[in-house]
């Protein structure tokens, strides 16, 4: 009879391996789709990439969509660890989302043209708006209003000033330097900071 000790070590071995496809798989897919669209990427690119086969994927993840959203739960994840900056500190907010944008910025662009007729890359969008408003609350905690109507306008102008669109703007469209390109992000949130009182009265 086989030693009841090695029983439990060949499963974890084997879950390890199977965490092992599934991660291989997200990242073969999360890359190919940082330069394709979605639809122009087949499961059989995905299993090319990743060196597995078509119904593999199919067993880890459904099908495309359901590998779409695990792509976009990799995507937030990474973000949750980058994104780590000083409360107020608005030099190294805006580093630190400068660092995430000049890396996956274009992806980020190329994923959010797809909203209207992909319904994973809808939902993913949908998870990154939550969770870009709730780190703007936590770095901007000093500055923003109490919960309330001047609140939310606080928050709307502090999105608008570090979207990944206005990024594009800059560094894309009108070709800026990325020093440059900070600074404007800076300047900007400077500008907006509500304690420095509404002119509107």
């Amino acid at each position: 009879m086989e030693n009841a000790e090695r029983r439990p070590y060949r499963m974890g071995a084997r879950a390890a391996a199977v965490e092992a496809t599934r991660a291989r798989i997200v990242r073969a897919a999360a890359d190919l789709w940082t330069r394709r669209w979605y639809d122009d990427v087949t499961l059989q690119h995905i299993a090319d990439e990743a060196g597995v086969s078509v119904q593999t994927i199919v067993n880890h993840f459904d099908g495309k969509d359901g590998l779409a959203d695990a792509v976009a739960d990799l995507a937030a994840a990474r973000a949750d660890v980058a994104r780590q900056a000083p409360t107020g500190d608005v030099p190294a907010i805006v580093a630190v989302l400068f660092e995430e944008y000049e890396r996956q910025g274009d992806a980020n662009v190329l994923w959010t043209a797809q909203v209207d007729r992909v319904p994973a890359v809808a939902r993913a969008a949908a998870h990154a708006r939550v969770q870009h408003r709730a780190w703007l609350e936590r770095v901007f905690a000093d500055r923003l209003p109490p919960p309330g109507p001047d609140r939310e306008h606080a928050l709307a102008l502090h999105y608008a000033a570090t979207d990944v669109y206005l990024w594009k703007l800059w560094r894309r469209d009108l070709a800026l330097p990325r020093h440059a390109a900070e600074r404007a992000m800076r300047d900007l949130l400077t500008s907006i900071d509500p304690r420095k009182g509404d002119d509107d009265g």
